[in-house]
């Protein structure tokens, strides 16, 4: 959208409902903000979140994102398409890097969130739009109630969501690709009646309003739907380049305003946390807003 070669007193990276959410408040605080985002947000994907007050029946992640942009057009807010390819400090503040130019902000909230690892399926997005591959069962496991249900992954990183949604199904089998170390939670599996069937070399399809499982040998299981558990890439790269403190898995580590080891970086919503959740990153944008608010030079009316 608009550009702006002025220092900024904040700069967001990522638009997602994290992202959306800080610059939101930013704005109404009359700081200079500007939001670059790539258009990739995750939430865009989800085709009805229940979990957002004030929707009795939900809505569309990109109904969500239309009705937080029209909100934050209401603002001076700079908001650029692009992908910051380059994070460093610079004098007080921070520098970045995007379409080849370089801009200065006092300060950098990372929103960048996470992209999922997804399972062999070619129709992966058509099926996550139809509501038959899901990747978040606190977000919809109450809309699986009694169904055929499938869990995609290894074993170890599988199980804990085969056990959550066999409070929902009777019916929930674990798709353990490859070979790991999750050999000690199949006890529990078993116990808890989770079925679990061994199965390098798996593939997904389509097959009517289901799901089909294609195994190795050529056999086939059918789902109602299928929630994947592979893991996702932590988008965290721009601050683990600066040395921010991060978990193995890339999650950064923040304190309770949401700050991170590096001073005037913060870190909210997916990027920060395993609880992929849009109230989790709503209440980070708040946090991390208002910290930057104060951190900053009074502004005088």
């Amino acid at each position: 959208m608009t550009g702006d070669d002025r220092s900024h007193d904040c700069l967001i990276v990522g638009g997602g409902p994290a992202g959306l959410m800080a610059a939101i408040y930013l704005a109404r605080f009359r700081r200079r903000v500007c939001v670059v985002d790539a258009g990739a947000s995750r939430a865009a994907l989800i085709p009805r979140s229940h979990n957002v007050p004030g929707f009795v029946h939900g809505l569309s992640g990109t109904d969500l994102l239309a009705r937080m942009s029209a909100q934050l057009g209401e603002f001076a807010v700079t908001r650029v398409e692009a992908e910051v390819t380059v994070l460093r400090r610079h004098d007080q503040g921070f520098q970045a890097i995007w379409n080849g130019g370089a801009h200065e902000a006092a300060t950098v909230i990372l929103a960048c969130g996470i992209v999922d690892t997804h399972p062999p399926f070619d129709e992966w997005r058509a099926a996550v739009a139809d509501g038959l591959l899901r990747y978040c069962p606190v977000c919809d496991a109450f809309e699986a109630i009694g169904r055929r249900i499938g869990i995609v992954g290894p074993l170890h990183r599988a199980a804990a969501k085969a056990l959550f949604l066999r409070g929902y199904s009777r019916d929930v089998t674990l798709l353990a690709t490859g070979q790991d170390d999750g050999k000690a939670a199949a006890s529990e599996l078993t116990e808890a009646g989770v079925e679990v069937v061994v199965a390098p070399g798996l593939r997904l399809r389509r097959r009517d309003h289901s799901v089909e499982a294609v195994f190795a040998d050529g056999r086939t299981a059918q789902f109602e739907m299928v929630y994947p558990a592979m893991g996702a890439e932590v988008r965290s790269y721009l601050a683990v380049t600066l040395g921010a403190e991060h978990t193995g898995e890339g999650y950064l580590k923040v304190d309770d305003h949401q700050r991170t080891s590096v001073d005037g970086l913060y870190g909210i919503g997916d990027v920060v946390t395993d609880l992929h959740q849009i109230s989790v990153a709503f209440g980070h944008a708040a946090v991390a807003a208002c910290t930057v608010h104060h951190s900053l030079p009074r502004r005088l009316a």
